[in-house]
């Protein structure tokens, strides 16, 4: 055999018997550490605790000083976008009216992580720099609007058409039949499918972690690469989120008996006004 071919011979051996031996290493590492754990389950049940329970309040707060906070701004300037946009589709505005179609069709035809990264790391290329809340804030609540809006004017539009013209029966104008008798009843039809859209907007804040906003999911995000216990942890922020959810479905139930019952008892007053007067104007 020439010499050379010796020398390979000898590497593709020492090669071989190396990987032998990290294969062997690891699977001993393996085997250690699963005896280990095994042979200690006391001992990591209870740090494994120690960690849940001390990180329970450290995710807990940022949820009350920024996810709700982020949740009750955005969603307010969501809902003054969606009566607007959807006033201006009802009164059938030509120009605003194709102006508001398109935004609707552009941000509810990309994603929300998307909206936050153009705004939060794309405008500061134009010289535009905003810090996260308040960016998180701004795309919450274009996203949350044009969504709302849509809701909006479904409700509008159930509102039906003889009410408006009992309105202007009576000398009411636009902006009075709008706030007397066709708001109210919207907002009634809409206050279902709107809160589902706070709730939903209660989760998708954990999305403002990509901007280094310091909420929930973020202060989770951090505890995780100090303990590496990943699954507890974010089984235990799933959990707060499911209890904000479930305090708000509470307020739903609360708000929808409440509006049933008010329903009940005034059978829309505005609209036996109106009816009354335009019928003693016939006469």
């Amino acid at each position: 055999m020439p010499l050379t071919h010796g020398r390979y011979f000898v590497k593709s051996i020492c090669q071989n018997a190396y990987m032998m031996v990290y294969f062997i290493d690891v699977n001993t590492y393996v085997f250690c550490r699963n005896a280990i754990y095994a042979g200690s389950n006391g001992k990591m049940d209870d740090r494994l605790l120690g960690i849940v329970v001390d990180s329970f309040t450290k995710i807990l707060i940022p949820g009350i000083r920024v996810t709700i906070p982020l949740t009750i701004l955005s969603f307010s300037f969501a809902m003054v976008i969606a009566v607007v946009v959807a006033m201006i589709q009802f009164a059938n505005v030509k120009v605003l009216k194709q102006i508001s179609r398109f935004y609707i069709w552009v941000v509810r035809g990309t994603p929300l992580l998307v909206q936050l990264y153009v705004i939060f790391y794309g405008l500061p290329n134009l010289g535009i720099i905003i810090d996260p809340f308040p960016c998180a804030v701004l795309v919450f609540s274009i996203n949350e609007g044009a969504y709302c809006a849509e809701t909006m004017r479904a409700a509008l539009e159930s509102v039906p058409k003889g009410q408006i013209e009992a309105g202007y029966c009576v000398g009411m104008s636009y902006l009075q039949i709008m706030r007397r008798i066709v708001l109210p009843q919207a907002f009634r039809i809409a206050f279902p499918p709107l809160s589902n859209s706070l709730i939903s907007m209660v989760k998708d804040t954990s999305l403002a972690a990509n901007i280094t906003v310091v909420e929930m999911f973020m202060a989770t995000q951090r505890i995780v690469a100090r303990t590496y216990e990943p699954l507890a942890l974010y089984i235990e922020v799933g959990l707060i989120y499911l209890l904000f959810c479930t305090v708000l479905t509470g307020l739903q139930h609360m708000g929808e008996r409440r509006l049933s019952i008010t329903a009940e008892r005034r059978k829309d007053p505005w609209y036996r006004h109106v009816i009354s007067q335009s019928r003693f104007r016939r006469r």
